[in-house]
């Protein structure tokens, strides 16, 4: 029977382990005493591990679920200009590995998980970001973006001195419309008249609109010469050189997907990261890997984050933005309404 399961919160922790790797990707692997299962396979999508975002939460997910319930992992990295045949080949080699669940992180593994999991019915497949698949041994792990990114425009428009504001996505697809599309409504409904620029990196992933910090920074480095002093980024590793740029410039940059403020690796730019729409993707990688290995009863069918439920929504870790009564005071009343159904996010 296929069901929709509540997103809950996870944590971190480790890995490592000598399997073969397949042409398809490098990959890192690890494994317990316990043998029974070889535990859960994950596939990084563009940008891989370190992107401090979208993958890294992912492998967060995945490190805690292998801690907690005893079992190994290999977890493989994506190859430069790979072909759908790659990703399908990577989840089938993890599969045929005794690896499950077996999990695609990134829309791009739709057909991927799609082909594998007819070729492995016994197997539990995941997706996150993408829910076109429909089979009793898939859980196709979405979320509502636009109403984290709601907020996260909302706080932006508070934020903001010269009521001129920011929104980078890394490539010009449905999924980042639905970012885009919920923050400039959740800006616009503190202030109507506001001014927000508005632009794609790439217009395919192959492109690098999700890998090149390069490409962020220079997009980032034009918005704010523009004028605008909030830029919010949703462009995987490449929001990395937006929060570089927002930094050198001193004016706010918003993360995306993880808590860009606590990533160490962007410590020294964290006095200007406001905050970041948070997209649970660890919890997700946690419940399906709970489901399967402890509980025994594998999800199946969309399982889909929101404000609702924990599975989208904004830090606070930032004190700046946590101490500020304005911007908390909007950000609590526009959740409130997004909860309640009086604020209808648009989702494109």
């Amino acid at each position: 029977m296929r069901r929709v399961s509540r997103i809950t919160i996870a944590g971190v922790a480790t890995a490592a382990l000598a399997v073969t790797v397949s042409a398809c990707g490098s990959s890192s692997t690890s494994s317990s005493s316990e043998g029974k299962s070889k535990g859960i396979g994950l596939a990084y999508d563009v940008g891989g591990k370190g992107d401090q975002s979208f993958n890294d939460a992912a492998y967060a997910g995945f490190e805690k679920a292998q801690k907690e319930f005893g079992v190994g992992g290999r977890d493989v990295e994506p190859t430069d200009n790979e072909s759908d045949a790659d990703k399908t080949q990577r989840l089938v080699t993890l599969a045929k590995a005794g690896y499950n669940p077996v999990i695609g992180v990134g829309f791009a593994y739709a057909g991927a998980v799609k082909e594998a999991a007819a070729k492995f019915p016994k197997v539990t497949f995941g997706i996150i970001d993408d829910n076109q698949t429909t089979a009793d041994n898939v859980a196709d792990m979405v979320f509502h973006e636009e109403q984290s990114s709601y907020l996260a425009g909302v706080a932006a428009a508070k934020a903001t001195k010269k009521n001129h504001i920011g929104f980078i996505g890394g490539v010009d697809v449905p999924l980042i419309h639905k970012f885009e599309a919920g923050y400039i409504q959740g800006a616009k409904s503190v202030n109507p008249k506001i001014k927000v620029e508005s632009q794609y990196l790439t217009q395919t992933a192959q492109e690098g609109g999700f890998s090149s910090p390069d490409k962020g920074e220079n997009a980032a480095n034009g918005q704010i010469d523009a004028g605008a002093d909030v830029v919010y980024a949703a462009a995987g590793l490449s929001g990395q050189g937006v929060i570089k740029s927002a930094a050198e410039h001193k004016v706010w940059a918003i993360g995306v997907d993880s808590d860009q403020y606590n990533q160490q690796p962007l410590a020294k730019y964290k006095d200007y990261i406001l905050t970041s729409a948070l997209k649970n993707v660890e919890g997700a990688v946690y419940d399906l890997s709970k489901s399967v290995i402890k509980d025994k009863k594998p999800l199946s069918g969309e399982i889909r984050g929101s404000l609702d439920n924990g599975g989208v929504g904004l830090s606070d870790s930032n004190p700046a933005f946590k101490s500020n009564a304005a911007i908390q005071a909007a950000v609590k009343k526009a959740e409130q309404g997004i909860k309640d159904g009086s604020i209808k996010v648009k989702s494109s």
